[in-house]
């Protein structure tokens, strides 16, 4: 569209009236952004606001928090609407971007992030799933990774002096901590998120894209390795095989005071430290070990991208938002604020006065997302991944389940043809 086109050739980061883009010299336009609710502090959105509007003196923010709960079908309503009537920027999970660039209902920001926001210093969790081929939709913002939080009294008392770097030696510590009474390690039967990152480790895939078809891979020779480590892994502790980490809620098992790790977003230290005191100063954190030492494992990233509307009625005006929130200025600003990894690699610095955040960044560093589809959802709806793991950590075996999950898997993500 024109308008496209002339924002092309305007400034990066400014607006100026003269690209024809903005109503006159001294009327504002109004850009309406949606953000999640606790996703950014109340000062941080203000000191945002007053920042942005003076150094854009032709835009004034409308911020609109919004509830997690029911936000899908808001903000496909949303995409739908009629020109102008809806948000200009939208604070999206990484992993729903698939779910609303399908049909056409993004902008692709390809340029602007290739141009402008250096894109290949993005953290791979957040950018991977904003793409749809060569065209990116989803602009990252901010990140958060599981790391293991750990008790450093009882590292201590089973003479281990420093976390493991890789594999073998979680495991053999891991080992050394399961005495005592204690459990060396809580680790739910069903956490996929966990497993995931083992299995990317590995080299394999929870399903694969081949001629534009899915397929669910977890029978792959890497994928299966992944889980034995899994199952090793789980065996050190009591976690039920047949829950995930939120039944019963893994912070108030961990907060009894005879577990020595659990692997979790360091946040969760907010509850165990609500429900026992007494662990204040004897909580710790590394980044969930790799296969070798100079690598963290691969985990799975949450967090947050930005969007926008292909029916916001201008897009140059959402980007320079988009391209604020996603600067170093104020991306730096938000993790600080909030305790969350920042965007890009290149800002892991910002974060690594504190413990927890810092090793998050380390294993957000490489980090992944769920496969970028907007199946995926239909897949996690009932979720064949978590049946498959607790048959295996009940003695069935791998391989068979394996394949009778990725069936189940390929089923959800085949095209309706119906």
């Amino acid at each position: 569209m024109r308008r496209r086109l002339l924002a092309l050739i305007c400034v990066t980061g400014s607006l100026v009236t003269g690209c024809g883009m903005l109503p006159g010299d001294h009327e504002r336009k109004a850009v309406t952004v949606w953000l999640m609710k606790d996703s950014a502090s109340r000062e941080f959105v203000q000191r945002f606001t007053e920042d942005f509007e003076r150094t854009h003196e032709d835009l004034r923010l409308d911020i609109r928090v919004q509830q997690w709960t029911g936000i899908v079908e808001k903000v496909r309503a949303a995409l739908a609407a009629d020109s102008g009537d809806g948000p200009d920027v939208i604070e999206v999970g990484n992993t729903q971007v698939p779910l609303y660039a399908d049909g056409g209902r993004l902008v692709d920001l390809s340029l602007e992030s290739m141009r402008d926001w250096d894109e290949d210093k993005w953290l791979p969790g957040l950018a991977q799933p904003g793409k749809d081929g060569n065209q990116q939709y989803g602009i990252p913002w901010y990140a958060a990774s599981r790391v293991v939080i750990y008790r450093k009294d009882l590292f201590e008392q089973a003479g281990i002096s420093r976390p493991p770097k890789t594999r073998d030696e979680w495991l053999a510590d891991t080992e050394k901590l399961n005495s005592g009474g204690n459990q060396g390690i809580y680790l739910a039967g069903q956490d996929w998120y966990t497993l995931s990152g083992f299995i990317w480790d590995e080299g394999g895939e929870l399903a694969e894209e081949e001629d534009h078809e899915w397929r669910g891979t977890l029978d792959s020779p890497a994928a299966l390795r992944g889980m034995d480590f899994y199952r090793r892994l789980q065996a050190l502790g009591e976690g039920p095989v047949d829950a995930d980490e939120e039944h019963p809620p893994q912070a108030g098992v961990f907060a009894g005071g005879k577990v020595a790790q659990i692997i979790a977003v360091p946040g969760l230290a907010r509850s165990i430290l609500q429900k026992n005191p007494g662990l204040k100063d004897k909580l710790g954190y590394f980044p969930v070990p790799g296969r070798t030492a100079g690598r963290p494992g691969a985990v799975f990233t949450g967090g947050s991208d930005l969007v926008i509307p292909e029916n916001t009625d201008d897009q140059f005006a959402a980007a320079t938002v988009v391209g604020a929130l996603a600067g170093a200025k104020w991306d730096t600003e938000l993790a600080r604020t909030m305790n969350y990894v920042p965007n890009k690699t290149t800002l892991a610095g910002a974060v690594a006065g504190e413990e927890g955040v810092a090793a998050m960044a380390a294993g957000a560093a490489h980090g992944r997302a769920t496969p970028s589809t907007p199946q995926w959802a239909d897949v996690e709806a009932d979720n064949p991944i978590k049946e498959y793991m607790t048959r295996v950590l009940g003695g069935a075996d791998p391989a068979a389940e394996a394949r009778r999950a990725s069936r189940k898997i390929t089923e959800a993500l085949a095209p309706d043809v119906g």
